[in-house]
């Protein structure tokens, strides 16, 4: 793997990272109902680690889903 590719992926690991955070933060900010808000949570950590791992696959030798 070359560094360009392995900086690639990195970044985009980092940027599906930050923008889950920015998810979390803004049910935080809106959702007044502390169950509401922990349901609203679960997919978000379930489609970010399905983008991480869709993104690591092809460097674990898997094919890719996309």
């Amino acid at each position: 793997m070359t560094k360009i590719a392995l900086h690639t992926l990195v970044i985009g690991i980092l940027i599906i990272v930050v923008l889950g955070a920015i998810l979390f933060w803004v049910i935080d900010k809106f959702c007044p109902d502390a169950r509401l808000a922990q349901l609203l949570r679960l997919p978000v950590v379930l489609v970010c680690l399905g983008a991480i791992v869709a993104r690591l696959l092809p460097l674990l030798g898997y094919p890719s889903f996309l």
